[in-house]
């Protein structure tokens, strides 16, 4: 598939392994994905499916013993100066001076868990006029009225208290609002946000997603959306990319997987959506098994033993390639593989 424009992002056949003493982890697989301007990207699947590991390697902050052993993952720029008009972020040290000034600037995360990813011993606005003077050329003073005006634009009453305050004392909404402030300290291109709204109660996740949305449109930048909850994805998502241990098995634009999904992985989990049409005292329908140990990976397509659809003789020898199947979708599956 073709895109009009120019993606900001393009992950192409990714491979991030963890090496081991017991064997290899093949965590991310084959992941494949555009992310558009101005747009927002939902990647869904079950725990244990790579997306968070996917994202930690756009962002080369894999821990060891990870690493990434294959593909691209360019970054497309408008060339201006010396900056090339792309650059593939798997070519570039991890630590290096070109990947610590993508990272944070041009490339932001908020990270799952907020309450872990803040620092107990520093306050919140330490934190954030940190991450302002490593990639803005202000004076201190600058970054903390910045910090300040960052605070208000996520929400938060009394900014300037709360630059004095520690995560500890703030709501769990709040430290995610504070979390989104300092990944937007420095204007990114590109926010990759890692299951935003987890720990959150219903109420605080639909302020955290307006959030998110009000400052895409403010902002006009693009967004990654890693989380198992359908219902965020599709109130939020542009695009979906479905991934099931490691690979990516079918991605199209968010009206079309959910009305017309194609691999049965995708229909699947749709189906286990509880829906207010539902009878009650009926059970949902479940995906059979679980996904398999890392150890202990299938032959041929990785989904094909908890497959309805499981073709014998074919689905466990071989692993199927995704491919166009319809207009705007994509998809791993051999029941396309004639199309």
């Amino acid at each position: 598939m073709e895109n009009e424009e120019q993606p900001i992002l393009s992950v192409r056949n990714l491979k991030t392994f963890f090496f081991m003493d017991e064997g290899t982890v093949r965590a991310v697989e084959d992941a494949s994905f555009d992310v558009e301007p101005g747009k927002t990207l939902g990647i869904v699947g079950e725990s244990g499916c790579g997306k968070s590991v996917t994202v930690r390697s756009i962002l080369r902050i894999v821990e060891r013993p990870g690493r990434i052993v294959g593909g691209q993952i360019l970054l497309y720029r408008n060339a201006a100066g010396d900056r090339p008009g792309h650059v593939d972020l798997t070519q570039l040290e991890a630590n290096g001076p070109e990947m610590l000034a993508i990272r944070g600037d041009e490339i932001a995360l908020v990270f799952q868990e907020p309450m872990t990813s803040l620092s107990p011993v520093h306050t919140i606005g330490n934190q954030l006029i940190e991450a302002i003077l490593l990639h803005r050329q202000v004076s201190r003073r600058e970054a903390r009225e910045i910090a300040a005006e960052l605070l208000h634009q996520v929400g938060i009453p009394r900014p300037a208290g709360r630059l004095e305050e520690y995560s500890f004392q703030l709501s769990g909404g709040l430290r995610q609002r504070a979390m989104i402030a300092i990944a937007l300290s420095c204007d990114p291109r590109l926010l990759i946000a890692d299951e935003p709204t987890t720990a959150l109660d219903v109420t605080t996740q639909g302020q955290i997603l307006d959030l998110l949305r009000s400052l895409q449109e403010e902002r006009g930048m693009a967004i990654i959306l890693i989380t198992h909850d359908l219902g965020v994805i599709a109130e939020m998502a542009d695009d979906v990319v479905v991934m099931y241990l490691g690979q990516t098995v079918e991605k199209g634009p968010v009206d079309d997987i959910f009305h017309a999904p194609k691999h049965p992985y995708t229909q699947s989990l749709l189906q286990s959506i509880p829906s207010i049409h539902s009878r009650p005292r009926v059970n949902l329908p479940t995906i059979s098994g679980s996904v398999p140990h890392p150890y202990n990976r299938p032959s041929g397509c990785p989904f094909h033993p908890r497959c309805p659809e499981y073709i014998v003789g074919t689905c466990e020898t071989r692993a199927p390639s995704l491919a166009p199947v319809g207009e705007r979708q994509e998809a791993s599956c051999f029941l396309y593989e004639d199309a």
